[in-house]
């Protein structure tokens, strides 16, 4: 079995052998992975909020529709309640 020193020695030599074969230090290609991720996750939230907006306005205009036309929301619903109601009962 291996020893935790042991391993962690190979580990270190490992490291050091790619970085040396790769002709770059091991941190900075770290650092630069950090960098790249936090950026991704920067345009991540960044999406997700703009779809959180888009989704907002869209509740708002549902909520219109359904408060202007209630009797046609309640038939609305039901209709597409049957609908998958079909759908499912056939599988």
């Amino acid at each position: 079995m291996f020893k935790s020193s042991e391993l962690g020695d190979e580990l270190m030599a490992l490291k050091s052998e790619m970085s040396r074969l790769l002709g770059v230090n091991a941190d900075d290609m770290l650092e630069t992975a950090r960098n790249n991720s936090e950026a991704l996750a920067e345009q991540i939230k960044a999406a997700l909020s703009d779809l959180g907006d888009s989704l907002s306005e869209e509740e708002e205009h549902v909520e219109r529709l359904v408060a202007e036309r209630p009797i046609m929301a309640i038939a609305s619903a039901f209709a597409l309640g049957i609908a998958v109601g079909f759908m499912l009962r056939r599988h």
